[in-house]
């Protein structure tokens, strides 16, 4: 953009002084230069650096390159806040991976220089893409001024997060010793730790626990306790905890606590519930929040209303500035499972148009849609519509329409679209083979296929998944198909 400019600022400057040296008056020529000066200060200003990296939606994009480009050119600077900031809001998104290759680069480059707080984020991020273990020794490896609560903390979710019970209680009773349990959120993760477990009944007593060491619970303390209590289908316990919450006078019940409530009713089939709880959970959200907008739409999605979720997206798009990938896949997800697949393919188009960074998660909400309704014919015009305009689906996008075919029995489709998601994989991108169709496929190419066609598929799905049993055995079946024809046809 910048050498765009200088460019036509110098065939500007150029036509200028032609028309000087072909007589026009000074003070004309004067006047031109002015407003010559007057566009080029009117010129917009260079994109920022987050308004560089968020269309670079893939979270497989490297973005250390895109940000030492943004810093190479003239007049950018880069700020330890602002790079901070990238890698709370690439948490926030789920693009792990991306945020731990900015903090571990703007750390390794002296960007920024690592509190406690940033050892914890960058801990959590270390749990999350490597695992416990390299969580652990990251952890060990601080020095003891860096081991505050907050770094503790990130370890005790990490153990929370793979649910290490023994680990996590553990870590917990030597955060309780050393003076570190002083807010809610240790509390919260062991009740998150009970609750991915399954073990609803425990949560009440972590908050029990809580408030009688004087810690006053919060938003999602009340949440995870009115969720055990709804798991569990005790409306009771779950209104006596709403109304405990309701009274409290340092807690401001907020829209999310109330579409908890309604997601439970909504499980409770407590109908009537559910829309007064959603009601109240509209007139708590702040009107310019996609994602309040996105939740509800959903829950009302589950309640197979209709007008309310339309009512719901056109209010989205009037108060929210920003329509992000997440808001239509929100909607869409909405609309195919009110069979409203018209309403859907509209609106697809219309994303298609949003000038959005272009995601096949999108698109894949309505192949999956499809797909649970038997509607393989449109999914597959889908992905040659997209394939048409230059745009090579995932793997994950030709899977989803080769389970539905293994579904229905035909292994001849099934393989042909498996091996065109295997011909584009990528790892860590979070779509990993479905053994039961790999298995259904290969013993399908063991059977009937051309030894040649079962090598490449082999070779494809090695890369994907470890070489196993039902790889081997499908091309030694192959083999000996193959020998036996050559034996009859030279007998």
């Amino acid at each position: 953009m910048a050498s765009s400019s200088l460019f036509a600022a110098a065939r500007r400057l150029l036509r200028l002084g032609g028309r000087c040296r072909s007589g026009i008056p000074a003070s004309r020529a004067a006047a031109s230069s002015s407003r010559s000066n007057a566009e080029e200060k009117r010129q917009p200003r260079p994109p920022s650096l987050q308004s560089t990296l968020w269309p670079l939606g893939h979270p497989g994009t490297l973005l250390v390159p895109e940000i030492e480009l943004w810093a190479a050119r003239p007049g950018n600077r880069l700020r330890a806040v602002e790079l901070q900031r990238i890698v709370k809001e690439l948490r926030k998104r789920r693009r792990h991976c991306q945020a731990l290759e900015v903090s571990e680069w703007m750390n390794l480059k002296g960007h920024v220089k690592f509190l406690p707080k940033d050892h914890a984020v960058h801990l959590d991020l270390i749990g999350e893409i490597h695992g416990v273990g390299a969580a652990e020794t990251y952890f060990n490896n601080l020095s003891n001024n860096d081991k505050t609560e907050k770094p503790y903390g990130a370890l005790l979710n990490c153990y929370t997060r793979e649910l290490l019970v023994d680990k996590a209680l553990d870590h917990f009773q030597k955060m309780k010793e050393l003076g570190f349990v002083f807010s809610t959120l240790p509390y919260n993760n062991l009740m998150g730790l009970y609750t991915n477990l399954g073990q609803h009944e425990k949560v009440p007593s972590v908050m029990a626990e809580m408030k009688n060491n004087g810690i006053i619970p919060d938003n999602f303390s009340y949440r995870i306790c009115i969720n055990s209590y709804g798991a569990r289908a005790d409306f009771f316990g779950l209104e006596n905890t709403l109304e405990e919450m309701e009274c409290e006078p340092q807690i401001t019940v907020d829209w999310n606590t109330y579409a908890v409530v309604a997601n439970n009713y909504i499980k409770g089939n407590l109908r009537e519930k559910a829309y007064s709880a959603l009601q109240k959970a509209e007139s708590k959200i702040d009107k310019r929040n996609s994602d309040s907008y996105n939740h509800l739409i959903s829950l009302y999605g589950h309640l197979g209303d209709k007008s309310e979720v339309k009512r719901l997206w056109a209010l989205q798009m009037s108060n929210c500035k920003r329509h992000i990938n997440k808001d239509y896949t929100t909607m869409l997800a909405a609309l195919m499972k009110l069979d409203a697949i018209t309403e859907a393919e509209a609106l697809l188009k219309e994303w298609e148009s949003s000038k959005n960074a272009f995601d096949f998660q999108v698109p894949n909400i309505l192949l999956t849609g499809y797909r649970q309704k038997d509607m393989l014919d449109k999914a597959e015009t889908l992905i040659d519509d997209f394939l048409k305009k230059g745009k090579v689906p995932t793997s994950t996008s030709w899977a989803i329409v080769a389970i539905g075919y293994a579904e229905k029995g035909n292994v001849v489709k099934a393989y042909e679209l498996t091996k065109n998601a295997l011909r584009v994989y990528a790892p860590n991108t979070g779509w990993i083979p479905r053994s039961s169709m790999i298995e259904m496929i290969l013993r399908y190419l063991g059977d009937e296929g051309e030894l040649k066609d079962v090598e490449t598929f082999v070779d494809l799905l090695k890369v994907a998944v470890p070489m196993n049993s039902d790889m081997t055995e499908a091309l030694a079946r192959a083999r000996a198909r193959e020998e036996k024809k050559v034996e009859e046809t030279n007998a």
